[in-house]
């Protein structure tokens, strides 16, 4: 095990998969080639209280009756097709950048020559082809979608390298592929995430496609663009604001890019039927935030930290799927320096 004196309390490390923010437009399935941008609407509602009561209220009639009376008045933000689209068209960019064998900082030279000697040892020896192929069957399953993708009649997903001279492009059905497991292998993902992990095992790869979605969702259906995250509303604001730009429905990059990096079915829950959470994203600590759930803990042993300083000294880790998810990690790219709270 290293020693003190190979330490990197500053240590980071720039994201290699980079994409841009997906853009909505209305279409339709048969006419494809016509198609406007999606507009946010305002509208304003009236609800009803939902939430739970306290004790007092619900056991009394008369003040539970008072409370359910209440009008929940809402302004919202809502996206829809068009009453004569059928389909969403949902289009983004992705650039994937190589060297992720150099940290864009690290304080510790001890430490960055033995993280580099690791991280080209694993270059050479696994080319990133795991890690392409799982990010290229993200794309063919048009996992980026999100709520999207439920209940579409039809998903297809159009792939474009934008690269001067590399000019390729595939088509996937995106029903034929799984959002829980990657087990489905074919020519088209192969190739695509051959592609991906050449650009990432090459210290100065750089690749740049463009990705185009169809979701035959059915006339004037409500679409979801990504929602803001606003700390204080402030009364009588909208409770419900939609991510656009310039007046364009869209959905933030990062929603898009944890989409991409839902790879990791390496935790040691994933087998479970009942605590299983399917693919997860990639993440230090392996947390999905709407389960409230960390699936990689340090009492555990599988969180990054603990595979990470072993690896990068120069110890073999017990199963190359851990090799891949510290390199998954590092792709995500972060900080992973001390915290000085």
């Amino acid at each position: 095990m290293a020693k003190n004196n190979d330490v990197a309390s500053v240590l980071a490390f720039e994201k290699k998969l980079v994409p841009s923010d997906g853009y909505f437009y209305g279409t339709s399935w048969d006419n494809k080639s016509q198609f406007i941008p999606l507009a946010l609407q305002e509208k304003s509602v009236r609800g009803t209280i939902s939430n739970r009561l306290k004790g007092a209220v619900k056991n009394d009639p008369l003040k539970l009756n008072a409370e359910v009376e209440k009008a929940n008045l809402q302004t919202v933000d809502a996206c829809a097709l068009g009453t004569e689209q059928d389909t969403l068209k949902h289009q983004f960019t992705l650039k994937v950048l190589g060297g992720v064998e150099s940290p864009s900082a690290c304080n510790n030279a001890l430490f960055k020559e033995s993280y580099t000697k690791a991280a080209k040892e694993y270059i050479e020896k696994e080319g990133f082809r795991e890690l392409g192929r799982r990010y290229a069957h993200n794309i063919a399953n048009a996992r980026f979608l999100w709520r999207n993708r439920v209940g579409a009649e039809k998903i297809e997903v159009e792939v474009k390298i934008l690269n001067s001279g590399q000019e390729q492009q595939w088509t996937f059905d995106a029903t034929q592929y799984s959002i829980r497991s990657f087990d489905k292998q074919d020519k088209q993902v192969t190739e695509l995430g051959n592609k991906i992990a050449s650009a990432l095992a090459n210290s100065d790869g750089a690749l740049l496609l463009e990705i185009t979605t169809y979701a035959q969702l059915g006339k004037a259906q409500e679409v979801y663009p990504s929602e803001e995250l606003v700390m204080d509303k402030g009364k009588g604001n909208k409770s419900k604001i939609l991510y656009h730009v310039n007046g364009h429905a869209a959905m933030h990059s990062q929603k898009v890019g944890n989409a991409l990096r839902s790879i990791d079915t390496w935790y040691p829950a994933y087998d479970d039927e009942v605590n299983s959470a399917g693919a997860i994203a990639i993440e230090p600590y392996g947390a999905v935030t709407n389960l409230g759930t960390a699936y990689r803990t340090p009492g555990a042993k599988q969180d990054f930290y603990t595979h990470f300083d072993k690896w990068a000294r120069g110890e073999k880790l017990a199963r190359v799927e851990d090799e891949h998810y510290v390199m998954a990690v590092l792709v995500r790219g972060g900080v992973f320096g001390e915290s000085d709270k």
